[in-house]
């Protein structure tokens, strides 16, 4: 366990889909504040190991990695205890696993829909479920849930990532109340458009809605929503994570905050 002088030493943390992406950022940043982690996510084997022992080697922190299915119950559940037997502990759950599929809703189809709540929505319940004994028997835990500025607001043709994504928020919500005196807290974060590898393929499927170029969607669609009229860096979202399982954020529990170049102030 670390136990140095970086602001997250001798924590644990679990960041589900965190081979890639925003949840690699997050599971970087909090390695590079002295947090264990436990990494999540398919991916090629050597490709996965080659991330985990570069995290441990930069950061000098327990890497490990679970393959967990976070569309399955059991498989998350099953995660949070695998971080708890390595780690003796978990202090930071960061619910970040996601899924895309782009169509209009007379269109949209079924088993994508499922797939989508499952592992948007249902999983972040799964695992906060998972933590919250530790947490409580502790009196002390940072639950962190990815949500997104379309928590707040719809798009077209997105229909079940808006609606899991309303139901992060609220989720987020019910759980800080219920833990509000425990020294717990959880919050979501909503950022606008992360060029992720998630992103990069829903621009092919976004310029064949709307009948555009990528470029055009990215021009038009993409940044149009937001007037810095840049991508959110995947490296801000980690440092707000950070920030939020840092003791100067006792207090915010139960917010949901933007990182969305003011998509949200319109």
């Amino acid at each position: 366990m670390n136990t140095g002088s970086k602001p997250l030493g001798g924590r644990a943390a679990v960041v589900t889909g965190s081979t890639s992406g925003i949840g690699l950022g997050v599971a970087d940043a909090l390695a590079a504040a002295g947090a264990d982690v436990m990494l999540n996510g398919f991916g090629d084997a050597d490709l996965v190991a080659g991330i985990r022992d570069d995290l441990a080697a930069r950061h000098h922190v327990r890497v490990l990695h679970s393959s967990a299915d976070m569309a399955r119950a059991r498989e998350v559940a099953a995660l949070v205890r695998d971080a708890e037997s390595a780690f003796g502990r978990v202090d930071i759950l960061v619910n970040n696993a996601g899924v895309q599929h782009i169509a209009s809703i007379a269109e949209f189809p079924d088993d994508q829909w499922d797939r989508i709540i499952a592992i948007n929505l249902s999983a972040s319940f799964h695992a906060i479920k998972a933590v919250l004994a530790g947490m409580q028997a502790r009196g002390a835990g940072r639950i962190v849930n990815i949500a997104s500025v379309h928590g707040h607001v719809a798009s077209p043709f997105k229909g079940a990532y808006v609606a899991a994504k309303h139901g992060v928020i609220g989720l987020t919500k019910t759980v800080a109340l219920e833990v509000a005196t425990t020294g717990i807290t959880c919050n979501a974060i909503c950022p606008g458009f992360v060029r992720t590898p998630m992103i990069e393929g829903q621009l092919a499927e976004l310029a064949r809605a709307h009948g555009m170029s990528q470029a055009e969607v990215v021009r038009e669609v993409v940044l149009a929503s937001q007037p810095n009229k840049r991508f959110v860096g995947v490296t801000e979202i980690g440092q707000l994570v950070v920030f939020l399982c840092s003791p100067a954020a006792a207090s915010i529990t139960g917010a949901s905050l933007p990182i969305d170049g003011a998509w949200l102030a319109r």
